[in-house]
């Protein structure tokens, strides 16, 4: 299945194959604007900025002490472990320093020693996925994970999961907020799993000191249950934020059959949505609003996407490539209708087969 556009237009699909691409020229007009150079003063001001926050943070919860107020702090601290979790995801791809190795040290310390995510799972999984986004059966993302993405996921959901999955676009939003939960439990499984792990000794190390060093101060300084409302409160904001940055990118765009072989100026661009709004959006969205020209230049910094925005247009334009860019509650009406359509090929639950097959009748 696949939605051509934002327009919301459902249809069935297969990409050309051999088309010509315009992938070349365009990474060479990119370069020549110097678009692809590192924006190291930006990362550091970025850095120092979120420091700050969280060390404002730190210091509003030390202060407010046994006080309701305390949930401010950690809708606070949700949504600053979001703005960290951006720059790590920057930092896997190249976008900070020239040096690979450098941005993985920052990569690691970021997202596994203060947001609490497993570096290696994230490098793995969003590897496989820039590689062959929307590709059914080869991106990650597209695997069944609570609710579906691809019809044939739905309709082998059986019992609650078939439950969820019919009802998956009412439900996805609020599914959102326990996302930061399971984040960190797979980020845990695969770091103590049997699998290979990149560093695997430094990440469990970096996880479960962060998880000490922040859970602990929680309960005891907090009475027992707002330390539980903290926590829930924190989790849930960071799901939120995590899962409504994400979900606009790809859910709803063209998806490829696993034996299309679009080139891969259409592979990236037909399946990669954008979002208006300019500088404001490109804060809270850490970059992720210019999803075509990530996908595009991976390793290109944040600052350099809304210039090489330009010069992609004028590409898919001329080579008759559809650009999608929208709002971004058009996106979500998107997302959602797109989520609806995948959830109905779920089997019905609590209906009897005998009187389903009689109604048909």
């Amino acid at each position: 299945m696949s939605l051509a556009s934002a327009a919301g237009t459902f249809r069935t699909t297969t990409p050309r194959t051999g088309a010509p691409s315009g992938f070349a020229p365009l990474l060479n007009r990119v370069k020549e604007a110097g678009l692809l150079r590192r924006s190291q003063v930006f990362y550091l001001s970025l850095l120092t900025t979120l420091v700050l926050a969280l060390g404002g943070a730190i210091a509003g919860f030390v202060l407010l002490g046994n006080s309701w107020f305390q949930l401010l702090i950690a809708g606070a601290l949700g949504v600053i472990f979001t703005q960290f979790a951006f720059l790590g995801h920057e930092a896997s791809h190249r976008q900070v320093f020239t040096s690979g190795k450098a941005n993985d040290r920052v990569g690691r310390a970021v997202a596994s020693g203060l947001v609490g995510l497993s570096y290696s799972w994230w490098m793995n999984k969003h590897t496989r996925h820039h590689g062959n986004p929307n590709v059914v059966g080869k991106d990650p993302d597209l695997d069944i994970d609570t609710v579906s993405f691809v019809d044939v996921d739905a309709a082998s959901a059986r019992g609650v999961r078939a439950f969820i999955t019919r009802h998956q676009s009412k439900l996805f939003f609020p599914l959102l907020a326990f996302e930061g939960i399971n984040l960190h439990v797979k980020s845990f499984l695969h770091a103590f799993g049997k699998g290979k792990v990149d560093n695997r000794s430094l990440e469990i190390v970096l996880l479960v000191v962060r998880m000490v060093v922040v859970v602990t101060p929680i309960f005891l300084v907090l009475p027992l249950g707002m330390a539980f409302a903290f926590l829930g409160v924190q989790l849930a904001v960071f799901g939120l934020y995590m899962g409504l940055s994400f979900a606009p990118n790809h859910i709803g765009m063209t998806m490829f059959t696993i034996d299309a072989k679009p080139d891969f100026l259409r592979k990236q661009v037909l399946s990669s949505r954008n979002i208006r709004g300019g500088m404001p959006m490109t804060a809270l969205m850490g970059g992720l609003n210019y999803q075509i020209e990530h996908h595009l230049f991976p390793s290109m910094a944040r600052p350099q996407l809304a210039a090489a925005r330009k010069i992609v247009r004028e590409t898919c334009a001329r080579d008759g490539i559809a650009y999608t860019e929208t709002t971004l509650v058009e996106a979500y009406r998107v997302v959602l209708a797109y989520m609806r359509t995948v959830g109905r090929s779920a089997p019905r639950v609590f209906e009897c087969p005998v009187v389903m097959d009689y109604g048909r009748l």
